[in-house]
């Protein structure tokens, strides 16, 4: 046999042991995750709950998912270890923020171009600003003509609508 032949079976023999190489990785780092757990610690189960864990037993986890319930699970099944910010974000709708103290960043730009007269800036912004729009006075006249336009009976060359009778077969 020839090398030439060879060769697209060695490629897929490397192939696999790359992929299971990497499988093997991610197990590894999951199950480092899963026996970092300590007491106190936010879960996520594969199945999308969070908890908090209570005991961390060899193979088993008991976690408080809520006031007087308490779930016990096996380590496989906790699908993620979260930070305690990330916990209390998702379940309690707590935002902890580093930077309570820092100015708030505001929602448009007015505030950052204000200079010190505010009276001149509160007249500047009650003027008017043409966008292309038709004038009150001319709006009257127009609606008026399309109010005979509306008022007349639609003569379109429109075929009415049958119950799919149709006389040509």
């Amino acid at each position: 046999m020839s090398l030439l032949t060879l060769l697209p079976f060695i490629v897929l023999i490397g192939a696999m042991f790359l992929m299971t190489r990497s499988a093997k990785k991610k197990q590894q780092q999951a199950a480092d995750m899963r026996n970092q757990m300590q007491p106190g610690s936010g879960i996520r189960t594969i199945g999308g709950m969070y908890a908090t864990v209570k005991e961390v037993n060899e193979d088993t986890v008991l976690v408080d998912a809520g006031p007087g319930v308490d779930l016990l699970f096996a380590k496989n099944a906790i699908g993620a270890v979260l930070t305690d910010d990330e916990y209390n974000r998702i379940v309690h709708g707590i935002e902890h923020d580093l930077k309570s103290d820092a100015d708030i960043v505001p929602d448009d730009a007015s505030s950052l171009t204000e200079t010190g007269d505010s009276a001149a800036d509160a007249s500047a912004d009650d003027k008017a600003v043409d966008l292309g729009k038709k004038d009150a006075a001319e709006e009257p006249a127009d609606e008026a003509a399309e109010a005979k336009t509306d008022t007349e009976p639609k003569t379109d060359a429109e075929p009415k609508k049958t119950d799919g009778d149709s006389e040509a077969k």
